[in-house]
């Protein structure tokens, strides 16, 4: 493997690589850096982890150390589909730009829109946002795309799934024909295939790895869960999540939670916390100051469990996560490789493990499919329950009483006051029991037909 000093990039860059303690690039880095310095437009297809974030901030940073920016004109625009993604390239930036003299502003949404303005206004080299808060500033007259140089579109098919192809495909409208495009994607869905064909000139393809499979490094499994009934499901699988994870025992020293619903990710964090588990939630409806406060602790090993959607799922750096547990089986197959791509990265060892109840198993199929091999079955830890044993009559009990009742009985009883009935509807000698029924079963039950009609 080539070292970085063999990529073409620039002294100061160099210096800023090799402080942050990387001396080899990865595959996709190697085939995308050398293109994209001499103005091509580059193609990366690579899963999740392999560093497609240093592919394209490296030599943008070569290539914007030279020029000015102006007033509300960027030179570069680098699109993510969410807040914590557009924040960690940010600080990517920062990171590798330490020697270099370029301003970038962060446009997100959860963030003061006078703020981002006063940045906008001053002129930025590098513009990083997601795609609704930029067409958001562009409406409002704040900021021309007509300078743009190079722009990004970063993890491409994960905009597919949140729906902003239409808004991709606006921006792109917006910035010069001229501009170079580097474009990054996990997958290669046929709508994806039609806009690189469409807003990418000759691309350099580089496919480090075969589309959606998982790293090699992560140990996988699957907990084949049945609840004992219908109405205990929710609290039963949280309880195989619980017994899960301690089986890992001090192997798991963090870990990433995923589920479907948000609505399920801040019950699961609020069970495992009521358990002891050191936990806390994060998805799309949380206050964005709250959701950075989450992922700070979350990296700086402060806290151990993170409760996510898959809002989290995808281009978060956190490199060190020991295990991945799918709480629910994701809906689409693809998701699963981005969810278990949060462990196992940089080379280190990781396990993921999916609990499947019997509605999931179509899911895990397509999974299985898409992955191409069986994940391996690892048995339930919670022991179902034995089924309870019918209760025996004693020979004494007290014979049950009759159907029938004569008229006059009937009457008779109807004719008595509530006191005289026991506060049932029936008379009842006061040792008489009901077999099956315990202690509180219901009045109208005791009632007969005539009584009930009556009352």
């Amino acid at each position: 493997m080539t070292d970085f000093t063999d990529l073409g990039l620039s002294p100061k860059v160099l210096r800023a690589v090799t402080e942050a303690g990387y001396v080899k690039p990865t595959p996709i880095q190697e085939g995308a850096i050398p293109p994209a310095l001499e103005g091509k437009d580059v193609l990366g297809i690579a899963q999740t982890g392999t560093g497609k974030t240093a592919s394209f901030t490296l030599p943008m940073i070569c290539k914007l150390a030279r020029g000015r920016a102006r007033a509300r004109m960027p030179r570069s625009l680098v699109l993510c589909p969410t807040r914590e993604l557009a924040a960690q390239v940010a600080e990517n930036f920062d990171t590798y730009s330490k020697h270099v003299k370029l301003t970038k502003a962060l446009l997100i949404g959860g963030v003061s829109f006078k703020e981002q303005d006063a940045l906008i206004d001053k002129g930025v080299d590098v513009l990083i946002a997601t795609p609704g808060r930029l067409l958001d500033h562009f409406e409002r007259g704040k900021l021309l795309l007509t300078g743009i140089e190079i722009m990004v579109v970063d993890e491409a098919d994960r905009m597919l799934d949140m729906g902003f192809i239409p808004d991709i495909e606006r921006i792109f409208s917006l910035t010069p024909f001229t501009r170079q495009t580097l474009f990054f994607s996990a997958t290669m869905a046929p709508e994806i295939e039609r806009i690189t064909n469409t807003f990418l000139s000759a691309p350099a393809r580089i496919e480090v790895a075969r589309q959606a499979t998982a790293s090699e490094t992560i140990e996988q499994g699957v907990v084949m869960f049945k609840a004992s009934r219908r109405d205990r499901l929710a609290t039963e699988k949280r309880a195989v999540l619980r017994a899960v994870i301690e089986a890992e025992g001090e192997k798991c020293t963090n870990a990433i939670i995923f589920c479907n619903r948000k609505v399920d990710v801040d019950i699961v964090a609020k069970s495992l916390k009521k358990h002891g588990f050191h936990a806390e939630a994060i998805h799309g409806d949380l206050d964005q100051s709250q959701r950075t406060r989450t992922l700070d602790a979350f990296r700086d090993k402060s806290l151990r469990f993170l409760v996510a959607s898959d809002v989290a799922a995808r281009g978060l750096d956190i490199p060190s996560v020991s295990h991945v547990f799918n709480y629910d089986v994701p809906s689409h197959s693809e998701d699963y490789v981005h969810r278990i791509g949060r462990t196992g990265r940089a080379g280190r060892d990781g396990k993921a493990v999916m609990i499947c109840a019997p509605s999931d198993e179509k899911n895990l199929a397509a999974i299985e499919k898409l992955i191409d091999k069986e994940i391996p079955r690892i048995e339930n830890p919670v022991k179902a329950a034995p089924a309870p044993e019918p209760v025996k009559e004693e020979a004494d009990a007290a014979p049950k009483p009759s159907r029938s009742r004569s008229s006059s009985s009937s009457s008779s009883s109807r004719g008595r006051s509530k006191s005289d009935q026991g506060g049932g509807g029936r008379s009842r000698g006061r040792d008489e029991k009901v077999v099956g029924m315990g202690d509180h079963m219901p009045q109208f039950i005791a009632m007969s037909f005539e009584e009930r009609r009556a009352s």
